[in-house]
């Protein structure tokens, strides 16, 4: 695959970076950013995925963790939340759906079944890159994000769990089907109510999609989505009914930002750093 360097800057002896490459999936130019590390031999690769309104640039420029990334030898990419560049119905007109709010999903409602294909674009281009472009490890690849993302990293960690050495989340979506966002998205994008609980990572777990290894969640308490849309008890239920190990860390005070993020970025690296020496 050809990918284009868009610019680049030295960041803890390592370099932050930013790409644009046109996508077989979705049809359209697609940008990522990556942290490498020095020497350009990572250990391993965490995926992070963004939230609503995000872009490839938010985790890279906010979470802070580029110091740990380059002591630790390890890799991140961070793609963007939807394609770009287009005009369909609805796309442009709010902020929780369409342009920066893809959802990770396959869409299959017309328009956006062309283009809106970030289940594959993740699982199938950005191993891709990875593999072939940065020469990655497919057994050394775990992934992770933040809201929209962290619903993401469930569902195609859960999905493909020999793809994924490890998941983790912050904030994350984990019953969509059950609040308003996820609502709107699945209404929007996919065609058939049949459709929905394949990308609804409490329904995953209840169809005994199952990760080997214990997901890791991180979530504030004074998120101001928690009640309303991130409904993380409802995902902490669905896994001690079907036995399988997960973390959640309520972290008092913390809210939905990215400095929420920062503050525990580094345990979340550490986690999956550890999962790639098992």
């Amino acid at each position: 695959m050809n990918i284009e360097k868009l610019k680049a800057n030295k960041s803890f002896d390592g370099e932050t970076a930013f790409y644009q490459h046109d996508s077989e999936i979705t049809t359209t130019k697609m940008n990522f950013s990556v942290y490498m590390p020095p020497g350009n031999k990572p250990d391993g690769c965490l995926i992070w995925l963004s939230g609503l309104t995000c872009n490839e640039e938010n985790f890279i420029t906010k979470a802070s963790a580029q110091k740990y990334l380059s002591e630790n030898n390890m890799m991140v990419i961070c793609p963007d939340t939807s394609p770009r560049g287009l005009d369909l119905p609805e796309e442009h007109e709010s902020w929780d759906f369409g342009s920066g709010a893809g959802f990770y999903l396959n869409a299959t409602t017309e328009g956006y079944d062309q283009h809106y294909k970030m289940f594959d674009y993740i699982s199938k281009e950005i191993i891709d890159v990875l593999t072939k472009n940065f020469k990655i490890d497919k057994t050394k690849i775990s992934i992770s994000g933040h809201s929209m993302g962290g619903h993401g990293a469930l569902v195609l960690g859960l999905t493909l769990p020999t793809q994924f050495a490890s998941i983790s989340a912050f904030s994350p979506i984990v019953n969509p089907m059950n609040c308003p966002w996820g609502q709107k998205a699945f209404a929007g994008y996919l065609s058939d109510k049949s459709e929905y609980a394949q990308y609804d990572a409490c329904e995953l777990i209840k169809s005994d999609h199952k990760h080997p290894h214990s997901i890791l969640i991180d979530q504030g308490q004074a998120d101001e989505f928690l009640e309303k849309e991130l409904l993380t008890d409802n995902f902490s239920d669905c896994c001690a009914e079907q036995k399988q190990v997960l973390s959640v860390n309520f972290r008092e005070g913390y809210d939905h930002s990215y400095y929420f993020i920062s503050t525990f970025i580094n345990s979340h690296l550490e986690f999956h750093k550890n999962s790639w020496a098992k």
